[in-house]
Protein backbone atom coordinates (compact mmCIF):
# COMPACT_ATOMS: atom_id res chain seq x y z
CA UNK A 1 0.00 0.00 0.00
CA UNK A 2 1.24 3.74 -0.55
CA UNK A 3 2.15 6.10 1.61
CA UNK A 4 -0.49 9.13 3.29
CA UNK A 5 -0.09 12.37 1.20
CA UNK A 6 -1.05 15.60 2.79
CA UNK A 7 -2.81 17.85 -0.21
CA UNK A 8 -3.85 21.85 0.58
CA UNK A 9 -7.70 20.53 -0.69
CA UNK A 10 -9.53 16.91 -1.90
CA UNK A 11 -10.26 16.88 -5.88
CA UNK A 12 -14.37 17.06 -5.64
CA UNK A 13 -15.04 16.49 -9.03
CA UNK A 14 -13.03 13.27 -9.76
CA UNK A 15 -14.69 10.56 -11.83
CA UNK A 16 -14.00 7.85 -10.15
CA UNK A 17 -15.56 8.80 -6.67
CA UNK A 18 -18.97 6.50 -6.45
CA UNK A 19 -19.80 7.37 -2.77
CA UNK A 20 -19.18 9.98 -0.55
CA UNK A 21 -19.28 10.02 3.33
CA UNK A 22 -19.70 12.84 5.70
CA UNK A 23 -19.59 12.69 9.29
CA UNK A 24 -19.31 15.31 12.52
CA UNK A 25 -17.56 14.73 15.39
CA UNK A 26 -18.50 17.10 18.83
CA UNK A 27 -14.88 17.49 20.23
CA UNK A 28 -16.55 20.74 22.73
CA UNK A 29 -13.61 23.18 22.47
CA UNK A 30 -11.73 24.89 20.16
CA UNK A 31 -8.64 23.67 21.82
CA UNK A 32 -9.46 20.21 21.54
CA UNK A 33 -10.38 21.02 18.07
CA UNK A 34 -6.80 21.73 17.38
CA UNK A 35 -5.33 18.64 19.58
CA UNK A 36 -8.14 16.14 17.21
CA UNK A 37 -6.66 17.08 13.97
CA UNK A 38 -3.31 16.85 15.15
CA UNK A 39 -4.02 13.68 16.69
CA UNK A 40 -5.56 12.42 13.06
CA UNK A 41 -3.03 13.42 11.02
CA UNK A 42 -0.68 11.61 13.58
CA UNK A 43 -2.89 8.28 13.31
CA UNK A 44 -2.85 8.49 9.55
CA UNK A 45 0.87 9.05 9.04
CA UNK A 46 1.79 6.62 10.89
CA UNK A 47 0.07 4.24 8.80
CA UNK A 48 0.20 3.44 4.71
CA UNK A 49 -2.76 4.39 2.45
CA UNK A 50 -5.40 1.29 3.95
CA UNK A 51 -6.65 0.74 0.73
CA UNK A 52 -6.76 2.47 -3.11
CA UNK A 53 -10.77 2.43 -3.46
CA UNK A 54 -10.81 5.59 -0.41
CA UNK A 55 -9.95 8.38 -2.46
CA UNK A 56 -9.19 10.90 0.16
CA UNK A 57 -10.03 12.14 3.43
CA UNK A 58 -10.63 15.89 4.48
CA UNK A 59 -11.50 17.21 8.11
CA UNK A 60 -12.65 20.29 8.50
CA UNK A 61 -13.14 22.53 11.54
CA UNK A 62 -16.18 23.83 12.63
CA UNK A 63 -16.70 28.00 13.33
CA UNK A 64 -18.95 26.83 16.74
CA UNK A 65 -15.39 26.02 18.25
CA UNK A 66 -16.68 22.78 19.11
CA UNK A 67 -17.22 20.61 16.04
CA UNK A 68 -14.94 18.53 13.00
CA UNK A 69 -16.65 17.34 9.65
CA UNK A 70 -15.42 14.83 7.68
CA UNK A 71 -15.70 14.30 4.35
CA UNK A 72 -14.37 10.80 2.45
CA UNK A 73 -14.51 9.57 -1.10
CA UNK A 74 -14.61 6.23 -2.46
CA UNK A 75 -14.31 4.23 -5.10
CA UNK A 76 -17.98 2.41 -4.20
CA UNK A 77 -19.76 1.71 -0.98
CA UNK A 78 -18.13 -1.92 -0.26
CA UNK A 79 -14.65 -0.29 -0.29
CA UNK A 80 -16.17 1.87 3.28
CA UNK A 81 -17.35 -1.40 4.46
CA UNK A 82 -14.18 -3.02 3.62
CA UNK A 83 -12.08 -0.30 5.56
CA UNK A 84 -14.64 -0.36 8.45
CA UNK A 85 -13.94 -3.37 9.13
CA UNK A 86 -10.56 -4.07 9.11
CA UNK A 87 -8.89 -0.27 9.28
CA UNK A 88 -10.64 1.65 10.92
CA UNK A 89 -10.15 0.84 14.79
CA UNK A 90 -7.34 1.02 15.04
CA UNK A 91 -6.73 4.53 13.83
CA UNK A 92 -10.01 5.96 16.06
CA UNK A 93 -8.29 3.99 18.91
CA UNK A 94 -4.95 6.31 18.64
CA UNK A 95 -7.44 9.35 18.25
CA UNK A 96 -9.49 8.42 20.94
CA UNK A 97 -6.79 7.96 23.42
CA UNK A 98 -5.17 11.59 22.52
CA UNK A 99 -8.65 13.15 22.91
CA UNK A 100 -10.50 11.49 25.78
CA UNK A 101 -14.89 11.73 24.60
CA UNK A 102 -14.91 12.99 21.53
CA UNK A 103 -18.64 12.54 20.51
CA UNK A 104 -19.76 10.74 16.59
CA UNK A 105 -22.94 12.16 15.23
CA UNK A 106 -23.13 10.05 12.70
CA UNK A 107 -22.42 9.12 9.00
CA UNK A 108 -24.19 10.24 6.03
CA UNK A 109 -23.74 8.74 2.64
CA UNK A 110 -24.02 10.98 -0.77
CA UNK A 111 -23.27 10.96 -4.05
CA UNK A 112 -21.82 13.80 -6.44
CA UNK A 113 -24.21 15.18 -8.67
CA UNK A 114 -23.29 18.70 -10.02
CA UNK A 115 -20.57 20.86 -9.62
CA UNK A 116 -20.00 24.78 -10.28
CA UNK A 117 -16.18 25.74 -10.43
CA UNK A 118 -14.83 28.88 -11.38
CA UNK A 119 -11.25 29.25 -12.95
CA UNK A 120 -10.00 30.77 -9.75
CA UNK A 121 -6.48 30.38 -8.43
CA UNK A 122 -7.47 31.26 -5.21
CA UNK A 123 -7.52 28.22 -2.53
CA UNK A 124 -10.49 28.20 -0.11
CA UNK A 125 -10.11 29.33 3.20
CA UNK A 126 -13.78 28.82 4.23
CA UNK A 127 -16.10 26.04 3.49
CA UNK A 128 -19.58 26.42 3.46
CA UNK A 129 -21.44 23.25 3.92
CA UNK A 130 -25.71 23.88 2.96
CA UNK A 131 -27.71 20.98 4.63
CA UNK A 132 -31.05 20.61 2.91
CA UNK A 133 -33.70 17.82 4.09
CA UNK A 134 -36.82 17.23 2.21
CA UNK A 135 -39.91 15.93 3.78
CA UNK A 136 -39.14 12.17 2.12
CA UNK A 137 -37.51 10.33 -0.06
CA UNK A 138 -37.60 10.90 -3.66
CA UNK A 139 -34.52 11.05 -5.72
CA UNK A 140 -36.04 13.00 -8.13
CA UNK A 141 -36.84 16.12 -6.43
CA UNK A 142 -33.37 16.54 -4.94
CA UNK A 143 -32.07 16.81 -8.61
CA UNK A 144 -34.93 19.35 -9.19
CA UNK A 145 -33.72 21.15 -6.49
CA UNK A 146 -30.56 21.18 -7.44
CA UNK A 147 -30.75 21.99 -10.65
CA UNK A 148 -33.02 24.98 -9.95
CA UNK A 149 -30.02 26.43 -7.63
CA UNK A 150 -27.54 26.42 -10.97
CA UNK A 151 -30.41 28.12 -12.97
CA UNK A 152 -30.78 30.83 -10.32
CA UNK A 153 -26.97 30.87 -9.97
CA UNK A 154 -26.52 31.39 -13.78
CA UNK A 155 -29.30 34.02 -13.98
CA UNK A 156 -28.33 35.77 -11.56
CA UNK A 157 -27.28 39.43 -11.89
CA UNK A 158 -24.95 40.48 -8.70
CA UNK A 159 -23.14 36.79 -7.83
CA UNK A 160 -21.24 36.91 -4.76
CA UNK A 161 -17.56 37.69 -5.75
CA UNK A 162 -16.35 35.56 -2.76
CA UNK A 163 -17.16 31.95 -3.75
CA UNK A 164 -15.09 29.63 -5.65
CA UNK A 165 -16.68 26.30 -5.83
CA UNK A 166 -20.03 24.64 -5.45
CA UNK A 167 -20.36 20.73 -5.06
CA UNK A 168 -23.81 19.31 -4.64
CA UNK A 169 -24.14 16.05 -2.82
CA UNK A 170 -27.56 13.90 -2.97
CA UNK A 171 -28.08 11.42 -0.66
CA UNK A 172 -28.73 7.90 -1.63
CA UNK A 173 -31.44 7.80 1.01
CA UNK A 174 -33.51 10.12 -0.93
CA UNK A 175 -34.11 12.84 1.36
CA UNK A 176 -31.41 15.30 1.82
CA UNK A 177 -28.66 17.49 -0.58
CA UNK A 178 -25.21 18.75 0.95
CA UNK A 179 -23.26 21.47 -0.86
CA UNK A 180 -19.76 21.83 -0.18
CA UNK A 181 -18.75 25.38 -1.31
CA UNK A 182 -15.85 26.68 -1.03
CA UNK A 183 -15.52 30.60 -0.44
CA UNK A 184 -12.12 32.65 -0.18
CA UNK A 185 -12.79 33.29 3.47
CA UNK A 186 -15.76 32.82 5.86
CA UNK A 187 -15.90 37.15 5.78
CA UNK A 188 -16.86 36.93 2.19
CA UNK A 189 -19.46 34.62 2.98
CA UNK A 190 -20.83 36.62 6.06
CA UNK A 191 -20.66 39.96 3.29
CA UNK A 192 -22.68 38.04 0.76
CA UNK A 193 -25.50 36.65 3.08
CA UNK A 194 -25.90 40.43 4.27
CA UNK A 195 -26.21 41.51 1.13
CA UNK A 196 -28.70 39.48 -0.03
CA UNK A 197 -30.71 39.88 3.34
CA UNK A 198 -32.07 35.80 2.92
CA UNK A 199 -29.28 34.09 1.57
CA UNK A 200 -26.36 33.75 -1.50
CA UNK A 201 -28.33 35.13 -4.27
CA UNK A 202 -30.34 38.02 -5.34
CA UNK A 203 -34.18 38.53 -5.15
CA UNK A 204 -35.05 36.80 -8.43
CA UNK A 205 -37.68 34.56 -9.27
CA UNK A 206 -35.36 31.71 -9.96
CA UNK A 207 -33.79 32.23 -6.20
CA UNK A 208 -37.89 32.39 -4.96
CA UNK A 209 -38.14 28.91 -6.47
CA UNK A 210 -35.29 27.53 -4.81
CA UNK A 211 -35.96 28.86 -1.37
CA UNK A 212 -39.69 27.32 -1.75
CA UNK A 213 -39.13 24.46 -3.09
CA UNK A 214 -41.95 21.86 -2.78
CA UNK A 215 -41.21 19.86 0.06
CA UNK A 216 -38.39 21.47 1.36
CA UNK A 217 -38.36 20.85 4.94
CA UNK A 218 -35.00 22.88 6.40
CA UNK A 219 -32.02 23.98 5.53
CA UNK A 220 -28.48 24.31 7.36
CA UNK A 221 -25.89 26.47 6.39
CA UNK A 222 -22.66 26.16 8.43
CA UNK A 223 -18.87 27.56 7.62
CA UNK A 224 -15.60 25.48 8.40
CA UNK A 225 -12.37 26.27 7.93
CA UNK A 226 -9.96 23.56 6.09
CA UNK A 227 -7.94 21.51 8.36
CA UNK A 228 -6.06 18.38 6.70
CA UNK A 229 -6.95 16.80 3.47
CA UNK A 230 -4.88 12.95 2.98
CA UNK A 231 -5.27 11.13 -0.03
CA UNK A 232 -2.75 7.87 -1.16
CA UNK A 233 1.19 8.93 -2.41
CA UNK A 234 2.15 8.35 -5.41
Amino acid sequence: MPAVQFNSRPEMTRSDAGTVKVSTWDVGTPERQRLTVEAIRAAWAAREWPHPGLLSYTVLTGEDGKTLLHHSQWTEESVHREFARTGRDERLAEIDAAVPGIERLGLRAFELYRSGVKQDPRKPGCVVIVDIEFDGPDPARQRDWVDAVFEALESDPTPAPGGISAHFHVGTDGTRVLNYAEWESAQAHIDALAASGGGVGSTTPQWHRVQNHPGLKRSTVRRYTPALSLASGL
